[in-house]
């Protein structure tokens, strides 16, 4: 009989929801929540022993602190298998159980998977190190994630190799491997190509990622005229963070008066990006969002006007998806707002 350790956030914990995603880790004895259906699908192979619980708040703005309290409770139980989850599209879960399955396969080289949604943050932060099995994108599919996430973890931990991607369930790990096959590669690509010709379904046996392209902007017409805007990926904020912008990995961005970083400075403002020494912007936001050298641009008429708000986010190991969708909502803001182009500055 297998043991488990199962790993959940405040909500599916039974905790309390996302006025409850500050509270710090926690361990139960036996399962709770999901861990209930864990259970009813091992039926006599296993059973879950204990539960780590943790807030998704307290999680991703203590990644460190909150990963070595959870390590700590796991130390001294005697488990054969992690898993965390399914955190399906929620995207600070997705973060926490992804790092949570790492520092378990890891550290303590237990079999470990999770689950997530394909386009939850955590999946293009973790799919190369761990097993992620592909879900839905609510809980409504916690029944068939949950079956695919004790299969796995089952295979994984009675030393069964692993399949394909597309037959055991988990996201692609971009790891390729040669299989030994009796059909010549110039036979499989004509079945390919004559497959493709058809209109038929056929897989490649060598996949490539996916980058976005996007095309250029066209030249501002005419410079004396425009308004240009500041954004940066650097995390400069007012000293109080009113918006919680993040300090890695982020879901938001803020809108702050350029106004009040001329006037307040250094005193004022800081940096929270957690990705350099930002011990000389803090010193002079200057260096980052060089707002000195605009204002004399402007002054001198080589451009109609500053924006008068600088927008800020923070690039650090911000996924894809969010990165995707916050330049969105500020390009959108921006063109509303008669911007005519915008200098970004990155660290």
């Amino acid at each position: 009989m297998v043991h488990v350790l199962h790993y959940v956030n405040q909500f599916f914990g039974q905790i309390g929801g996302e006025e409850k995603a500050g509270v710090g880790p926690k361990a139960v004895d036996g399962p709770v929540g999901p861990g209930l259906l864990i259970n009813r699908l091992l039926g006599d192979r296993g059973r879950v022993v204990a539960t780590l619980i943790c807030g998704d708040n307290y999680f991703t703005e203590n990644i460190e602190a909150a990963r070595e309290e959870l390590s700590a409770m796991i130390v001294d139980r005697h488990c054969d298998i992690f898993i965390a989850g399914p955190a399906f599209n929620a995207g600070r879960y997705g973060i926490a159980c992804g790092e949570m399955t790492r520092i378990v396969s890891t550290r303590f080289c237990l079999p470990a998977v999770t689950g997530m949604f394909p386009e939850n943050p955590g999946v293009d932060l973790y799919r190369k190190k761990i097993y992620i099995v592909e879900t839905g994108g609510s809980a409504a599919g916690m029944a068939k994630a949950m079956s695919k996430m004790v299969d796995l973890a089952m295979k994984l931990s009675i030393g069964v190799p692993v399949g394909r991607p597309e037959e055991d369930g988990y996201i692609p790990r971009g790891i390729k491997q040669n299989v030994a096959t009796d059909r010549l590669a110039a036979q499989r690509a004509i079945d390919m190509l004559l497959s493709k010709v058809k209109g038929m379904p056929f897989r490649t046996e060598i996949s490539f990622p996916h980058f976005d392209v996007v095309p250029p902007a066209r030249p501002i017409a005419d410079l004396k005229e425009a308004t240009i805007a500041l954004v940066t990926e650097g995390g400069l904020v007012p000293n109080d963070n009113p918006d919680g912008l993040e300090s890695a990995r982020a879901t938001k961005w803020g809108r702050y008066a350029i106004d009040e970083l001329v006037s307040r400075g250094a005193s004022g403002f800081r940096c929270v990006h957690r990705g350099f020494d930002t011990t000389f912007v803090n010193e002079d936001p200057n260096r980052l969002l060089p707002v000195d050298v605009m204002k004399d641009f402007e002054a001198e008429g080589v451009f109609r006007r500053l924006f008068p708000s600088y927008f800020v986010t923070t690039g650090v190991a911000t996924s894809t998806e969010n990165a995707r969708r916050i330049g969105k909502e500020m390009a959108q803001d921006l063109a509303s707002s008669g911007v005519s182009g915008i200098i970004l500055t990155s660290t």
